[in-house]
């Protein structure tokens, strides 16, 4: 039987609410079984920045990777939505050197760093962010590092027809089982391709991805050891995911996707999870994404105070006094 969940988030101020946001998720376990449903598992939208752990096996596969005497640090920032902290930056900026290739020759733009510590280091700096900031330069060096080590140009690697994204492209149709033709594609936020699919399909990837891990099956356990071993590198200082992967010891790895989607796997027991927040509201996706691990015993109640804040966010007006708060709406 089905499992259904309430995920549904709130916004308050005072004592009445004033906000809502409609959460949609799936929980698929071994053998592809859909175990649990927030509103609609079959929902569409973009898989975003929580596809990067299935981005980077073709890199692993190709032998290219170990080529370079790259370890668990630079696979975990590959893996990342990282924060463009001093020691994200300065990882990214050694595997550049590394390849050959420099700032420049990264498609993603530059951004401020999405940690407070990483954008606090560059305003102390009194420089500009650059393309080596933006939270996906992990994902894109190593697309970079691909193309160089295999020969194939690197100008254009985020272009779908290049060599490194139609590798990708069967990489995702093989944990996902779509076809590869039948794999919706756009462009990201970032400027690499994205894939589009259902959420059941999604958290069945990171379900496969749990139990082949749990196999000993040689790429999976690589990431998932490379993550769960370097929580800090895949998100930073104030970034969920590296809470979650650092408070469940690395039975919980998360991962971040823009426009209110979320995906994670319990490692030891072959589940995987995604969620969408129906109108892309980032501010909704943590609480729900926490409650839903809750849900499966996978964290518990009540939270560690480092998730706990997480989970009831104050709502400030602009002379710092709390008026309201981003909740969950059972708890409203």
């Amino acid at each position: 039987m089905i499992k259904t969940y309430e995920l549904d988030v709130a916004v308050t101020r005072g004592d009445g609410v004033e906000s809502e946001h409609r959460v949609n998720a799936a929980v698929v376990g071994e053998g592809d079984q859909l175990l649990g449903a927030a509103r609609d598992a079959e929902s569409f939208t973009y898989w975003r920045s929580c596809a990067k752990p299935f981005q980077v096996i073709p890199f692993l596969t190709s032998g290219a990777f170990d080529a370079l005497g790259w370890g668990d640090e630079q696979l975990a920032v590959s893996c990342a939505s990282h924060g463009g902290e001093p020691e994200h930056v300065a990882l990214v900026e050694g595997m550049l050197r590394d390849i050959g290739l420099e700032e420049g020759d990264l498609a993603c733009g530059p951004h401020e760093p999405s940690s407070q510590r990483g954008a606090k280091a560059v305003r102390d700096s009194g420089d500009r962010p650059t393309r080596v900031h933006n939270n996906c330069s992990g994902k894109h060096t190593a697309m970079l590092a691909l193309a160089r080590e295999k020969r194939w140009p690197t100008r254009g690697y985020e272009r779908r027809e290049h060599n490194v994204q139609r590798g990708i492209l069967h990489e995702i149709s093989l944990w996902t089982d779509i076809p590869c033709g039948k794999i919706v594609q756009a462009v990201d936020g970032c400027g690499v391709v994205v894939f589009g699919m259902t959420l059941e399909r999604m958290a069945r990837a990171y379900s496969r991805f749990a139990v082949a891990a749990g196999r000993g099956e040689e790429q999976p356990l690589r990431v998932l050891k490379a993550m769960s071993g370097h929580p800090f590198l895949v998100g930073g200082t104030d970034r969920i995911d590296s809470a979650v992967i650092h408070e469940t010891k690395g039975r919980v790895v998360s991962k971040v996707g823009a426009e209110g989607v979320h995906c994670a796997f319990l490692a030891d027991r072959g589940i995987g999870i995604a969620i969408k927040v129906e109108d892309g509201a980032q501010r909704a996706q943590v609480p729900a994404l926490l409650r839903l691990l809750q849900e499966l015993d996978a964290l518990p109640d009540p939270l560690p105070p480092r998730l706990a804040e997480w989970m009831r966010k104050p709502v400030k007006n602009t002379r710092g006094e709390s008026v309201g708060e981003v909740m969950m709406r059972a708890d409203a």
